[in-house]
């Protein structure tokens, strides 16, 4: 039949469309704990960023996790993500 389509998500550091797979998922849980999402599968609210620490940088930069999940997110938390994002390079 027809081609099957690719989700695309936005990173939220570079703000550059790219396929769902080739991001990794930031989750906000529903008892508000922000962390990496490597299934894709938890509850939550989730925002989008690229393999890479430059892009959480960036995004560390502009506070764009605090605005994605409507919150305030602390240090601690993006220098966790940081180098979680550091083993999946």
């Amino acid at each position: 039949m027809g081609v099957k389509k690719i989700p695309m998500r936005m990173c939220t550091g570079c703000r550059e469309m790219k396929p769902k797979n080739e991001l990794v998922r930031i989750v906000k849980t529903t008892d508000g704990q922000i962390r990496l999402d490597a299934t894709g599968k938890l509850n939550g609210r989730g925002a989008y960023i690229c393999k890479n620490a430059e892009c959480l940088k960036k995004a560390r930069k502009a506070n764009a996790l605090s605005r994605a999940f409507e919150t305030a997110v602390s240090a601690e938390i993006y220098d966790s993500l940081e180098e979680a994002i550091e083993s999946l390079e």
